[in-house]
């Protein structure tokens, strides 16, 4: 894929997977705007893995609003004026509602989610990254965010079937999928360019990245 096509790429996954350690390296080599999820600001997110069943929609319309008026924003962008690589797509948020909520809330959930989702630009590719339940868990334990050491691999199992099941169906974009479990895009600069060359190799709207 010329490199010069690539003014919107998301960068998606599982929580712990490394997705806006990423993100941040590709805006930087592609001299782009990054748009981060900056779920640190989410001030129900420590709540509601304390006490899932009492915060988990607080937290997630606070997610929803968020994201809708950042993704709002970059649709009234000039795409042309600059590339931008985000660490989200807007579409996962049902995912989490439909692990976290229940059907009352999940109910609510999806009707505010129709009327306050803007119409976001396509990407002109979307990485998403996998790894197994294990791996995730322990790259969360590792980044050592004190709110996410609760966190079991049961939830993150369950995370991962979700997105798995997402990714399977979609369609919109040309996507990048990338096996991570022996990929350290934090802190290898080796795994980095191995995927961005794999990167400009892409001529399919559906490919697969893993260093066995």
């Amino acid at each position: 894929m010329p490199l010069k096509q690539l003014r919107y790429v998301v960068v998606e996954g599982p929580i712990g997977v490394g997705k806006t350690s990423l993100s941040r390296r590709l805006a930087h080599r592609l001299q782009a705007e990054l748009i981060l999820e900056q779920a640190e600001d989410n001030p129900f997110l420590a709540r509601f893995y304390e006490d899932k069943r009492r915060y988990a929609l607080a937290a997630q319309l606070f997610f929803l609003l968020s994201r809708a008026e950042q993704i709002r924003q970059l649709s009234q962008d000039d795409l042309f004026a600059g590339p931008k690589v985000a660490d989200y797509l807007i579409d996962k948020d049902m995912l989490f509602a439909r692990l976290n909520l229940d059907e009352a809330e999940f109910r609510l959930y999806q009707k505010l989610y129709a009327d306050l989702r803007p119409q976001a630009p396509t990407p002109d590719l979307v990485i998403y990254l996998q790894a197994s339940p294990t791996t995730l868990s322990q790259r969360v334990r590792r980044r050592g965010l004190n709110y996410e050491q609760g966190m079991s691999e049961a939830y993150l199992a369950e995370l991962t079937r979700l997105y798995t099941e997402f990714f399977y169906h979609y369609d919109a974009a040309p996507l990048l999928i990338v096996n991570s479990e022996r990929l350290n895009f934090a802190d290898s600069d080796e795994d980095f360019e191995l995927l961005f060359q794999r990167i400009s190799e892409m001529r399919g709207a559906r490919e697969f990245f893993n260093r066995g």
